[in-house]
């Protein structure tokens, strides 16, 4: 890993936490609601493979920008599932790091497509995240893990605005001025520093103001 091992297992572990803080958010109780967590990765999946392009009978390009944000959503999901099944925050941490290690030792010769095809086709058929497959695409992105956690950092905040604002209640609106929240993320964790210590703040802040009130 080109983040070291200490400093790569924690910001796994904060990931962890801020995902179950997220999911505390939606409902006080989230572990018992049994939400259908692998539902919501293949469906993120379809999300992602329409902003890469899959339609051989269009010209499509890539938006790498949306895709690599579809990863972070995709990674949310799939930690949630995995703290769902009751396991500690230290096990699921050395889970993924052992799944990523494994990803990387190997040659990957696979079309981006089909990468993303397997994660879904695994939360489809076994109900589980793919960590192995989900650093293939990490790479394909070349997207660090540093890079993950950074993205994943702003969309959580992301998600936690959305909630203070009615997401869960139909009061949210999630297009402003013509673009949709995620590209106005994208478009502020371009300007920010995700090693500043206020980082979460400062996201959240540049979202509440181009957020239009009184919608």
């Amino acid at each position: 890993m080109s983040t070291p091992e200490t400093q790569y297992h924690q910001m796994l572990l904060t990931m962890l936490s801020m995902q179950n803080a997220m999911n505390q958010k939606v409902h006080s109780q989230w572990q018992t609601e049994n939400y259908a967590w692998h539902r919501a990765i293949w469906v993120e999946c379809a999300e992602l493979l329409d902003h890469y392009g899959w339609k051989w009978w269009k010209k499509q390009t890539p938006d790498a920008e949306q895709v690599a944000l579809e990863l972070v959503d995709i990674f949310h999901f799939g930690l949630s599932c995995f703290l769902n099944q009751g396991l500690s925050d230290t096990e699921i941490a050395q889970h993924i790091e052992e799944a990523f290690q494994q990803a990387e030792a190997t040659d990957n010769t696979a079309d981006f497509r089909e990468v993303i095809e397997a994660i879904a086709a695994t939360a489809l058929t076994e109900k589980r995240f793919d960590f192995q497959n989900f650093y293939t695409a990490m790479r394909f992105c070349e997207m660090s893990v540093e890079s993950l956690f950074q993205q994943y950092v702003g969309k959580n905040t992301l998600n936690f605005f959305r909630q203070d604002n009615g997401y869960k209640t139909g009061e949210y609106q999630k297009t402003w001025n013509g673009q949709e929240d995620n590209e106005h993320l994208a478009e502020i964790l371009q300007a920010l520093d995700a090693s500043d210590v206020e980082y979460p703040k400062q996201v959240y802040q540049a979202l509440e103001s181009r957020y239009p009130q009184n919608q």
